[in-house]
């Protein structure tokens, strides 16, 4: 079963963050996992590609401590929720007193990520 079209764009992002070329995302994406473009990759292939990105040196974290999988996930949670950039800044500004992810500690990331899944779990509930 081919990727749902939120997985594509999250593996596009980080392609895009990393500054991969086309050509070297497209070597990485043979290397890993045997396919030659994300469109092809099934459930298995994106999660070797996710977990080559959190192991290899592309695994950055910013001086504030945050994780590139944390930030990966925030936005992750943020796309499930359905929030534009805005009304995630207006949150992060009125909860974390930041206005970008990246400003964010890594203990603050964990507490975005339990607040918005907390969030989302309650919108879920809320809706059955």
């Amino acid at each position: 079963m081919p990727l749902d079209h939120k997985k594509l764009a999250v593996i596009h992002i980080v392609k895009s963050e990393l500054g991969l070329s086309d050509d070297e995302y497209r070597d990485l994406l043979q290397r890993e996992t045997g396919v030659r473009s994300a469109k092809d990759l099934d459930e298995t292939g994106f999660r070797r590609l996710m977990r080559f990105f959190a192991a290899s040196s592309h695994y950055r974290i910013n001086r504030y401590g945050l994780t590139f999988r944390q930030k990966l996930f925030v936005r992750h949670l943020v796309d499930d929720l359905g929030w534009d950039a805005d009304h995630f800044k207006n949150f992060l500004n009125k909860y974390y007193h930041k206005t970008e992810v990246d400003e964010l500690t890594k203990g603050e990331a964990s507490k975005v990520i339990v607040s918005l899944k907390n969030i989302l779990m309650h919108e879920r509930s809320s809706h059955a």
